[in-house]
């Protein structure tokens, strides 16, 4: 398989995740993983609250929740901009066009994805409730299968792995799908087996099934059928033992060309992966080195050991002893 990384996922963004200095408060937020991936994809920045003309730097707004509705309003000015935004919400979305995967700032009235605090009313006093930002809410329920997160989430080792690979690999069928050719479908398919085995094994046989009787088909429906089930697969984030099946079927590809000090190896880097202490790419990186040593060209195809950049791989350590992927999705597998 090629080191080239030529897919580059369209990634809507939080525009003051490293964009422009447009928070409440006049300032902008360092994500790393943002920082890293702009040399790596392309990007769609918003702010939805200066988008609808509230200014920077300007009266933070709150969600109020009056008669079952979710208000957006700004207790300084008295201002109901709720109307403006779901307005905003319609156009934003509708210009954005097709993208890959979503970061959106964290916790905030208008992009949050979770814990955002929810009042009673305009007036001073303690939060009632935590839910989803106008805008963030909207992404989730217009777009239930597609990669959305928060750059908090995005600290934690698990959540960043599955997103990187989430987006790229959506961007490389992208790639595919644009190509026009039926054999960029099947190479597709082909190199992503692996991947697709840890991610939901019932769609890969699926989507195999779909490529494989094509030819009976509408290309316009082939690409649909398909794009539907891989958006849904890599909705949900696999499980550990889910990685440690593909890992080990993996395994018996080499095996007889490993040493025995080599399986301990592995299989005691397998250990502290279950067990939340190493990252997946210390396992996929490995096995990797292994596939190119003994020249093994069914692993070196496979996108699983490597479905993003190298540059990107995992650095930051934060967030690893948390499971607050449980916060907004269940892993599969």
């Amino acid at each position: 398989m090629s080191d080239k990384q030529d897919a580059r996922p369209r990634l809507l963004v939080s525009r003051c995740l490293g964009f422009d200095s447009c928070r409440y408060n006049g300032q902008m937020v360092t994500s790393p993983l943002v920082e890293a991936l702009k040399g790596h994809a392309e990007f769609v920045d918003l702010c939805p609250e200066a988008d609808i003309g509230l200014g920077i730097p300007r009266p933070p707004v709150r969600i109020v929740v009056s008669g079952g509705r979710h208000l957006l309003v700004q207790p300084e000015t008295g201002a109901d901009v709720t109307g403006r935004m779901e307005t905003y919400v319609e156009q934003a979305l509708a210009d954005a066009g097709a993208f890959d995967g979503v970061i959106l700032k964290a916790r905030s009235p208008s992009c949050g994805i979770k814990d955002v605090k929810l009042y009673a009313s305009p007036e001073p006093g303690p939060a009632v409730g935590r839910g989803q930002g106008l805008f963030g809410g909207a992404v989730l329920a217009r777009f239930p299968t597609a990669v959305v997160e928060d750059e908090l989430r995005l600290q934690n080792d698990r959540i960043r792995e599955h997103f990187l690979t989430a987006v790229y690999t959506l961007a490389r069928w992208r790639q595919a799908e644009l190509s026009g050719r039926s054999e960029d479908l099947y190479t597709f398919h082909a190199r992503h087996k692996l991947l697709l085995m840890a991610y939901n094994q019932t769609a890969l046989k699926q989507m195999g099934a779909i490529l494989a009787r094509q030819k009976g088909m509408e290309r316009s429906e082939v690409v649909d059928s398909y794009h539907a089930l891989l958006t849904s697969a890599l909705s949900r984030m696999p499980g550990a033992g889910a990685h440690i099946n593909v890992l080990m079927h993996a395994l018996g590809y080499v095996s007889g060309d490993l040493s025995p000090e080599e399986k301990a190896l592995y299989l005691d880097t397998m250990s502290q992966y279950r067990a939340n202490i190493l990252p997946l790419h210390a396992l996929t990186t490995l096995m990797r080195a292994w596939a190119v040593r003994v020249h093994q060209p069914y692993l070196l195809e496979q996108m699983y050991f490597a479905p993003y950049p190298p540059a990107l791989a995992p650095q930051v350590e934060q967030g690893r002893g948390r499971t607050y992927w449980h916060d907004r999705t269940e892993e599969a597998g």
